[in-house]
């Protein structure tokens, strides 16, 4: 196939299509960091749009609180790179498609931006499905090695483009005959 984008990347996008085309699920993201590369890899595969519905590129705080309604409050008081932020980014994903499952992420990249709590290489996940309970928050905060920028946000891609692959369901046991 001919892409620009790393073999791996667009194999962990073809499975995030193949498997969320199996379940009827439809698909879409929030980036930050990322800058577009996971909805790049989605898109890389012919036939995606039947999954995948839409990819938000929020990198500015203004483009977060504008295009997905992440508060200000939310982003004073925990900043950009959190749970908080990153849960707000996928729910807000949500309410703007008609996708089943959105994912967010959020982080730092590199060279710059960090801080004594939040070094190079903080990324944070988010996961929001329709009619789930809000109140089930799906989000964690990861740290990978800081192999520079474009290895960092190749690892948070693959990361995120895990979130997107359905849940193996849990087989229901049927009650035996008396």
């Amino acid at each position: 196939m001919d892409t620009i984008l790393p073999t791996e990347l667009v194999e962990a996008a073809r499975k995030v299509i193949d498997a969320n085309r199996a379940a009827g699920r439809r698909v879409a993201v929030a980036e930050s960091c990322t800058g577009g590369l996971v909805s790049a890899a989605l898109t890389e595969l012919p036939g995606s749009s039947d999954v995948f519905d839409a990819g938000f590129v929020t990198y500015s705080n203004d483009a977060k609180m504008d295009v997905l309604k992440v508060s200000l409050d939310v982003l004073e008081t925990f900043g950009a790179v959190s749970i908080a932020v990153a849960w707000s980014m996928a729910q807000g994903v949500l309410e703007r498609t008609k996708a089943d499952v959105a994912v967010a992420i959020t982080g730092i990249a590199g060279p710059g931006g960090a801080t004594e709590n939040k070094p190079v290489g903080t990324v944070v996940f988010a996961q929001a499905i329709r009619g789930a309970d809000p109140k089930h928050v799906v989000a964690d905060a990861r740290h990978f090695e800081n192999d520079g920028r474009g290895g960092i946000r190749l690892q948070a891609a693959l990361c995120a483009l895990d979130l997107l692959m359905p849940s193996p369901e849990v087989p229901v046991e049927e009650p035996e005959a008396a």
